[in-house]
């Protein structure tokens, strides 16, 4: 590996450039604390904008009219482009491709999607939002756009590509090196590239885990996630009052908390950080003066307890026909095909005759899932539902939780608890 000196990643995420005013912001603080140092920054799509090419995606691949969508999106881009002042012949990199014709293949992809490998094609149409958002930075900062799809290297995972590291670091160090004593550069988020030519992406929320990709590859300094919040809090202040930032947080204990669920870091964040013991600050783009979270390795005593809520949820209970006991062999024929319709269990439990897990709800995979096996087992399940995780229990913090609340399901080890309810309460917990 052939570091970087002194290299810093920067990534913003969708609410840190959801307009021109955002993207203004992310201009003075790449000027005040990001000067003089060489930059690389990552940006994800504008705000909703994946949620709007989802929505495009599933109308185009139903064979429904999508055109006033595409308008609004393509209408959305243009004037916060606009309202930036930025041409498209304003960018340090003449190679770049131009907004308009990024809008103009969009709309091609779209318009001939023919039925085939549905993740594959989610790829190749959501990938855009990125392309999108980068090219408008990049020109705000006058800063090089570099299209990172054909240097991040991943297998054909769609949704959820693998990385090749050896074949990513070489292309990282030979490509992007010599360029950042240009300026700062502007790549994307979420996204990566087959050995094809083919768009990947690396999981929803994934520009995380691009910045970690980057800043291991290039031996950076640190990593910067800039977020709407003061730092790495102990729950999500849109639903819980009372937060407390942690200062300071080991990466063990911060890739349990991504991994059961805290939405300020992607879980495959943090480990290439570890590896290379890169500190990762997280810091608000609203205060960026103050302090934020530093996740590096260290030690600390016990936390106070992290409330974790995932929403969307789906409870599925398998039975044996016959009323056997869930055995070693069922069990494997389950997991099996969860991992075929890729279903990621959140929680899971089982009794004499019954197992259950509870993942993220996706109509499409739970059909596959039940023409897998329904012929096997008697499957009962149920959506709509919440999971709750708390790190670092205590009796306090779990009257808290589940007081007035009808639980499905729960488990409990010797410093996490979680249980699975109804998702009728959407008020901030007490």
């Amino acid at each position: 590996m052939q570091e970087a000196s002194q290299l810093k990643v920067y990534k913003f995420g969708g609410a840190s450039v959801k307009d021109a005013a955002a993207i203004r912001n992310l201009s003075r603080i790449v000027r005040e604390y990001g000067a003089g140092t060489p930059l690389l920054i990552v940006v994800s799509a504008m705000g909703k904008t994946t949620n709007a090419l989802e929505e495009l995606y599933q109308l185009a691949h139903t064979g429904q009219d999508f055109g006033s969508q595409l308008a609004a999106l393509r209408t959305f881009h243009l004037e916060v482009a606009a309202a930036l002042e930025v041409a498209d012949e304003h960018t340090a990199d003449p190679h770049a491709p131009t907004l308009a014709a990024l809008l103009e293949q969009l709309g091609d992809r779209l318009a001939t999607l023919t039925p085939g490998d549905y993740d594959k094609q989610y790829d190749q149409i959501v990938s855009f939002g990125e392309l999108l958002a980068t090219l408008i930075v990049a020109r705000a900062l006058h800063a090089r756009w570099l299209d990172c799809r054909p240097l991040i290297r991943t297998d054909r995972t769609w949704r959820e590509g693998r990385i090749d590291w050896p074949t990513t670091e070489r292309a990282l160090t030979a490509e992007v090196l010599p360029l950042l004593a240009q300026g700062p550069i502007v790549t994307q988020g979420f996204v990566g590239g087959t050995a094809s030519g083919q768009t990947t992406t690396l999981g929803r929320e994934g520009s995380d885990y691009t910045a970690a990709i980057l800043a291991y590859c290039l031996g950076a300094e640190s990593v910067t996630i800039w977020k709407d919040v003061a730092g790495l809090l102990n729950a999500d202040p849109k639903f819980f009052p009372d937060t407390v930032r942690y200062p300071e947080i080991s990466y063990q204990e911060t890739i349990e908390m991504a991994y059961y669920g805290a939405s300020v870091i992607h879980p495959k964040t943090i480990k290439p950080l570890a590896v290379r013991r890169i500190p990762l600050l997280v810091k608000s783009f609203l205060d960026p003066s103050a302090e934020g979270t530093r996740i590096h390795d260290c030690r600390h005593g016990l936390l106070v307890p992290a409330f974790i809520r995932k929403d969307g949820q789906c409870l599925v209970s398998f039975e044996s026909k016959d009323l056997t006991f869930i055995s070693e062999e069922n069990l494997e024929v389950i997991f099996g095909a969860l991992a075929q319709v890729r279903l990621k269990i959140n929680l899971m439990q089982n009794s004499a005759i019954s197992f259950s897990v509870c993942t993220d709800f996706s109509a499409y995979r739970l059909e596959k899932l039940l023409a897998v096996l329904r012929e096997q087992f008697t499957i009962h399940y149920n959506t709509g539902l919440e999971l709750y995780t708390i790190k670092n229990y205590d009796a306090p913090s779990i009257q808290r939780l589940t007081e007035g609340r009808e639980l499905l399901l729960e488990q409990r080890s010797r410093q996490t608890f979680q249980f699975v309810c109804r998702g009728s309460r959407n008020k901030a917990a007490k």
